[in-house]
């Protein structure tokens, strides 16, 4: 088990340990080019037939990119004195994450009929991370830090989970076609949903960062 250290400097200030930022931005890096590719998709995807499917494509990639990315700085920091079951549950996510987006760069699935599949396949990818947080918890249960990452990642997890049920069920629009075409749609409310669970993601994921910082180098 890993005990929190608090070394006090000559002002009195807690010394905290350097520890690697790049899972960090990692993490930055996938939100912001999901959110990137999904903003070029509404702007040009109305262009034309083939604009339309290769962008809507590169839409789906870019949900799948922001998952892959967002279990990076959680898992690197919170197994950080675990390698092995740091790079077993990253390269584990890496490759689920690669054969979805391999998966919906298929023309044929980016049809409306597949879009229950594709809320499920990115809700899959999602909810893996119930495995690693779960070993997580049992690592370092006795961590304020650990137990309110956790509640945020549920919260992320309930969030993630609305908006896709709004993405597959079109509400509200089903109930009043053509009220809701400018403002207010499904595809609007989904995209809310998953800004509000990026923000609670970045601030269990800093919640673990701090708990690394604080935490000797694996002393057990």
């Amino acid at each position: 088990m890993t005990h929190t250290r608090s070394l006090l400097n000559s002002q009195g200030d807690v010394n905290y340990e350097a520890i690697p930022k790049w899972p960090w931005l990692v993490f930055l890096t996938g939100a912001m080019g999901c959110l990137i590719c999904s903003s070029m998709s509404h702007l040009f995807a109305c262009h034309s037939r083939r604009f339309n499917l290769f962008f809507w494509r590169l839409d789906y990639a870019g949900i799948s990119l922001m998952i892959v990315c967002s279990f990076f700085a959680p898992i690197y920091y919170a197994f950080s004195c675990h390698t092995y079951w740091r790079l077993f549950y990253l390269s584990s996510i890496s490759i689920l994450g690669l054969l979805a987006i391999f998966t919906l760069l298929s023309p044929s699935l980016s049809a409306p009929r597949f879009r229950s599949f594709r809320a499920a396949l990115f809700l899959t990818m999602g909810f893996s991370g119930v495995i690693p947080a779960t070993h997580v918890l049992y690592l370092h249960k006795d961590h304020p830090n650990v137990l309110i990452a956790l509640v945020y990642e549920l919260a992320m997890a309930v969030l993630y989970a609305t908006g896709a049920a709004f993405y597959v069920t079109r509400i509200p629009e089903r109930w009043k076609p053509g009220a809701f075409d400018i403002a207010g749609h499904s595809h609007q409310i989904f995209h809310v949903f998953v800004v509000l669970g990026a923000l609670a993601h970045s601030v269990a994921s800093l919640l673990i960062m701090d708990f690394r910082r604080a935490s000797p180098s694996c002393a057990f």
